[in-house]
């Protein structure tokens, strides 16, 4: 009896092993009718490699269907020796700690309006900057424990490892101390994002300036900062910089805010300007120095080469672009094509040329650089591959802000993009200068709030832009977005009653063209 149960308890064990392994197991047929096995990788429904905002709702929203899912996330320091956990450049250098201390500048100015609305205000009042960076790194790490609470919850697995490819369906994860893992994976998403670009070109750039990697979490105050060049990170840095008391200068090579409405964008330097942001216009940096007491000393010419000139900044923070992240990926290994760019081009809305291959988020060519949009586009993802859903990202109308000083809010086309593509002739520009109610107590000047409704000229004259540069324009823009993404056209909004007094029924009550000449500044309650 003994040796029966013996047996019996050794023959569970074989079948729980051997089931084990048929998993994993890589089959191969040595001889005829003879088939023999050897452990091999792990095998997912899903490998998602890049653990920020797109990447982590793709692997959840999977999860949520049964499939068994893994992400892969890890963070490279940079230059500097910043480093993160996971959630991606949103949480964690990006729109939140960005948008924190946006509202720590705004917060600065409401305090030295208070005075007249009847508040005692000191006026000698000093700012402690690693106060609000203790702070604000704190909030992002409990984001980061969030998400990992979140990938537990969901039976998702995460591995702190860099993921590439081996083969199409092969996934190696190396850990920080080399360990390394194979993973079998029925589909993969790349979501690993971009990071900023350096000037190699500029001698002293890589090692004596910092990126937004760094800002955030920079232990001592900034300093007189110089910021190089004129994109949206740019201006959003100067901005809540200058705001904080830390005097700011921007070069800008030709334009700000390529890509936006130049209109809304002019108005956004003028304003700055106001607050004594220094724009050095027309002009490439040529060097940048260790100068005495750890400063550095920039040298800069005109972009025509005539002038040269030379100043020292506490801080240089570059904020020229960003690369995506596909280098390491290993997709020499695979027949996903890259770009010029490096971005990873797609046959199929975020389908790579490898069927089941797909790339989301800031990778991806053709897309929208935004958080919002690489969360959207992973879960609609995950239900098309386990839902036997069709549905789609429409990237063509998405909504989007710049927490510059003065927040600027944009859906749809530019102004210039609608002239370009319909004829000056064919469009309809409904545009107002406006004066938010809280400015009137104040006396903050209002010259820069400006708001502009792009129409086709035919029918009830369909809006195919809506553009507000003002203060809280992000919150009031993502109302008008539903609607602007439905189709609404200005016959709609226009006879729509607003909300008083808002900023945000000025959008309901504009009618001024800028073919009529007439004054476009709102007067009266």
């Amino acid at each position: 009896m003994r040796n029966c149960a013996l047996l019996s308890k050794f023959c569970s064990r074989i079948s729980f092993n051997y089931n084990r392994v048929l998993q994993t197991a890589t089959f191969k047929l040595n001889q005829p009718g003879v088939l023999q096995y050897s452990t091999g990788p792990e095998v997912y429904d899903l490998v998602v490699i890049g653990g920020g905002s797109g990447g982590l709702a793709c692997a959840k929203e999977a999860a949520g269907f049964g499939k068994r899912v893994a992400v892969l996330d890890y963070v490279a320091p940079s230059p500097k020796g910043t480093t993160w956990g996971i959630g991606g450049t949103c949480v964690n250098v990006g729109c939140i700690p960005k948008k924190l201390m946006h509202e720590a500048s705004l917060l600065g100015h409401a305090l030295k309006d208070s005075t007249h609305y009847g508040w005692n205000t000191p006026e000698n009042i000093t700012h402690d900057w690693s106060k609000l960076v203790e702070n604000i790194q704190n909030h992002v790490r409990s984001l980061n424990w969030g998400h990992r609470v979140q990938l537990k919850d969901k039976n998702v697995e995460y591995l702190n490892a860099k993921g590439s490819f081996v083969d199409e369906n092969t996934v190696k994860a190396v850990t920080q101390n080399g360990k390394e893992t194979l993973l079998r994976a029925k589909n993969v998403v790349l979501a690993t994002g971009g990071r900023p670009r350096y000037l190699n070109e500029v001698p002293g750039s890589n090692e004596l300036c910092i990126s937004s990697d760094d800002i955030f979490s920079l232990q001592n105050p900034p300093g007189k900062t110089y910021v190089f060049k004129q994109s949206d990170v740019a201006l959003e840095c100067a901005g809540f910089l200058q705001g904080l008391g830390y005097p700011t200068s921007v070069m800008i090579r030709s334009i700000c805010l390529r890509g936006f409405d130049q209109q809304m964008a002019n108005l956004i330097t003028d304003h700055m300007e106001s607050m004594d942001v220094n724009f050095i216009r027309s002009s490439t940096p040529q060097r940048v120095e260790q100068h005495e007491n750890g400063q550095r000393l920039v040298t800069w010419s005109s972009t025509d080469g005539e002038t040269h000139r030379q100043d020292v900044f506490d801080t240089v923070l570059l904020a020229v672009g960003r690369d995506p992240e596909t280098k390491s990926l290993g997709l020499e290994n695979t027949g996903v094509k890259l770009h010029t760019n490096g971005k990873i081009l797609t046959v199929d809305g975020e389908q790579t040329d490898v069927p089941h291959i797909y790339a989301i988020g800031d990778i991806l060519e053709g897309g929208v650089e935004l958080t919002p949009v690489a969360i959207k586009a992973g879960k609609l993802l995950a239900t098309r591959l386990f839902s036997n859903s069709r549905e789609c990202l429409d990237y063509k109308m998405v909504a989007t802000t710049v927490f510059s000083p003065l927040e600027y809010a944009a859906i749809g086309m530019t102004e210039d993009d609608a002239i370009s593509k319909y004829g000056e002739e064919n469009i309809e520009v409904y545009h107002a200068f406006y004066k938010p109610l809280q400015y009137t107590v104040s006396q903050t000047p209002a010259d820069q709030c400006y708001m502009k409704v792009i129409c086709c000229r035919d029918g009830d004259q369909p809006i195919i832009g809506l553009h507000i540069l003002g203060p809280h324009a992000g919150e009031m823009m993502q109302g008008f977005s539903v609607a602007v993404q439905c189709g609404v056209t200005y016959k709609q909004l226009s006879s729509t009653v607003g909300i008083h007094p808002t900023c945000a029924e000025e959008v309901v009550k504009i009618h001024i063209t800028k073919r009529s000449g007439d004054d476009p500044m709102v007067t009266g309650c």
